[in-house]
């Protein structure tokens, strides 16, 4: 069985709901799917998984959140080459630069990005946690 790591951040609910989607999606599909806020993981502990779901809102000048996720996602990025990688957050503005960036960034890395990074705008509706839980099902058939 394949182990998924589900790791976010979330500042007022909206990508913990997308998460949680994700897992679902990702168990559904048959994986081991975990999931951790940020705080919860570090990239020391990444060995022991055979794909990633990161997720993280778009912040202040459409970055990722600066004070736990960037510095997590940095260390982290030196360990995604040739690893199955998904992407999501949420975002209140702007449109969605954020994940563009984010998603180049993590093609440079040499992940195997499963999908174009899914962005969100405010709380997901019951589509976008389907498009979530799509999201997972679509990591876990990558692993």
């Amino acid at each position: 069985m394949s182990r998924i790591a589900v790791v976010y951040w979330s500042g007022t609910g909206n990508t913990e709901q997308m998460a949680r989607a994700v897992l679902d999606g990702a168990k559904k599909a048959g994986a081991e799917a975990q999931l951790f806020e940020v705080e919860q993981f570090s990239a020391g502990e990444m060995e022991g998984y055979a794909a990633f779901a990161f997720g993280c809102p778009a912040m202040g000048d459409e970055v990722l959140e600066e004070g736990s996720f960037e510095p997590f996602f940095a260390e982290a990025e030196g360990k995604l080459s040739g690893i199955p990688v998904a992407l999501f957050g949420s975002y209140g503005w702007g449109g969605g630069a954020w994940m563009e960036s984010w998603t180049e960034r993590t093609r440079k890395a040499g992940a195997k990005l499963v999908g174009e990074g899914l962005a969100i705008e405010n709380g997901p509706t019951d589509e976008g946690l389907a498009q979530c839980e799509e999201l997972g099902a679509k990591l876990a058939a990558a692993v």
